[in-house]
Formats: structure tokens, sequence, C-alpha cells
């Protein structure tokens, strides 16, 4: 099954949160190429699932040597539009958790870009949770993925989006059990009342 069968590898919620990490083409933050969504379970067992888009815009070197990403790579992947009609509906029946403020932005400018309606999702920084939890970190060597990888024993590989997310999301989890507090509690932000609403859509 290639990674651009998205509709029978899509995970199906509900979740505790979704984290969620984008890779772009060039400085345009509406030029995504790669957009990697990480679902926590209840059990807190982590589902992930990773698409490319075509950002119908040139790659810059730059990019390209940090993820690996060329037009080549995406010539057959969605676009914008067509990726985002279908993780949308299931991002917006959740928290979401991105590493930074980038992602957000990111989606914002694409949106911006196809002259779509923003989507109106709620978010959470799991760099401001790691200072949270990790304040030791500050000023030696930072809160960012590579350093929270180092220091907290993380296996994955940076700047493919999928694997970023995951990692965003297993810093969340270690945050709960490090501060002992639950992701409602030190996620910083007041869920909307979407998530009163009973979650069962079959």
């Amino acid at each position: 099954m290639t990674e651009h069968s998205m509709v029978s590898t899509l995970p199906n919620g509900p979740f505790r949160f979704i984290a969620l990490d984008v890779e772009t083409a060039s400085r345009d933050n509406a030029s995504i190429c790669q957009i990697g969504i990480a679902c926590v379970q209840s059990d807190n067992h982590i589902q992930t699932f990773t698409t490319y888009v075509n950002p119908e815009q040139s790659f810059a070197s730059f990019n390209t040597e940090l993820h690996g990403i060329d037009a080549e790579t995406v010539a057959d992947a969605p676009s914008f539009p067509e990726a985002w009609a279908l993780l949308k509906p299931l991002l917006q029946l959740h928290h979401l958790v991105q590493h930074s403020s980038f992602d957000s932005r990111a989606l914002t400018a694409a949106c911006r870009a196809y002259r779509m309606p923003n989507a109106d999702l709620s978010w959470s920084d799991s760099v401001k949770i790691a200072r949270k939890a990790w304040p030791e970190f500050k000023g030696n060597g930072g809160h960012g993925l590579a350093n929270l990888k180092q220091e907290l024993g993380l296996s994955f590989h940076h700047h493919d989006a999928g694997e970023d997310a995951r990692a965003a999301a297993q810093v969340v989890l270690m945050a709960e059990t490090r501060l002992g507090q639950s992701f409602d509690l030190i996620s910083g932000t007041t869920r909307k009342s979407q998530f009163s609403l009973p979650l069962d859509r079959t």
C-alpha cells in the first residue's frame, strides 16, 4: 500500500490528542510537502499517518537537503486541498499538538494560498509543555526536538513529518509522567465545545 492511499490508511478515532508536523518545500510557509500525524489512543498507543503533498511550487535546495523531499518525490502526491479534505474532519474533532507554532502557521498559510477557509483547530505547543516538564534544559540544549531526542532517549528520524509528530506526542506522554498531570492539565489550552459532543460517528 502506498503512502498516498490516504482513505484506507487514515487512523480512525477518537483519540486522546493528535500531534501534527509538516515539512515545507521552501521558505514559503504555504509550501507544505509532507504532513504527519501521531494519534494517541486511550491506552497511549500511537498510530501514525504520513502523506507527501505536492506543493505545486519549486523546492529550495536547503529544504530538500534538510528533509530529503524533492519535486520527484511528490510528483504523484495529492495537492494540499486534496490532502486537507481528508485530514481536516479527523483533526477538527481532536485537540492538536505541534512542536513550536510553525505547523499551525503553515496550515493557515496553505489554506490562504488556496483561498480555502482556515481550519478552526485547537492547538497546544509541546515546546511549552517540555519547558514545564524539563526546565533544566533551558540554556542547556533547549527544548527543540533534536535536543529532546538526545536527553529523553527518543528514537526517531528528524525532519520526517510522521516521525517528528510521533516524537512530539512522546514528549507530551513523558511530560505527563514527569509532572504527574494529565494532558488536559498541562496542555494550556481550553478545549473547544466540540469536545463535549459525542465522538461516536458510526
